[in-house]
């Protein structure tokens, strides 16, 4: 399978979008490098959390994050 990088940002805002991908049953992984990097000693910042989507459901995905980038900004 492959994945394609669709949004990064803080670990909230994330969720919210996680949320409407499930809602909507578009495959996702998230990669939390804030975490990772908690655990491995280091510093990350905090909008280092990526949500990444199976590439047969990018077009769709970028709809919604479209959306939901007017929603979280305004």
């Amino acid at each position: 399978m492959e994945y394609s990088k669709l949004f990064t940002d803080n670990s909230i805002i994330v969720k919210g979008l996680t949320k409407i991908l499930d809602e909507e049953s578009i495959t996702y992984l998230v990669k939390d490098r804030v975490e990772s990097s908690r655990l491995a000693g280091f510093g990350s910042p905090d909008n280092s959390v990526e949500v990444h989507v199976h590439s047969s459901d990018l077009d769709k995905a970028l709809k919604i994050i479209k959306s939901y980038e007017l929603k979280i900004r305004a």
